[in-house]
């Protein structure tokens, strides 16, 4: 069985929760850590600078797609930041928890 971390930023903390809890209660994810974070990018030009949340969102990698459309779904952003790491090892109890609470 293979896991992801999936990365997501949002731009509330409302926002990022309505994510997780969708994510989790689905069981597209098995728990989504939320974080403050300042980021600065370049966005239609111009460099932008903001107050948001990341999201780490701990899956099966064969859900990553369906977490991706579902995260999507959920945002408020026109492109959002979606991107998946693959785990390559980790605590086997742990990442038996992630297998059992997800679909």
């Amino acid at each position: 069985m293979m896991f992801s971390d999936i990365y997501v930023t949002a731009a509330t903390l409302k926002e990022a929760k309505g994510i997780a809890r969708a994510i989790v209660e689905e069981k597209l994810g098995a728990c989504v850590n939320i974080s403050p974070i300042t980021s600065l990018y370049r966005w239609k030009g111009n460099i932008e600078e903001d107050e948001e949340y990341a999201l780490s969102i701990k899956t099966k990698s064969s859900l990553v797609d369906k977490v991706t459309t579902r995260v999507r779904q959920l945002h408020s952003y026109e492109n959002p930041c979606i991107i998946s790491f693959a785990i390559e090892s980790g605590s086997p109890a742990y990442l038996d928890w992630i297998h059992e609470e997800t679909l």
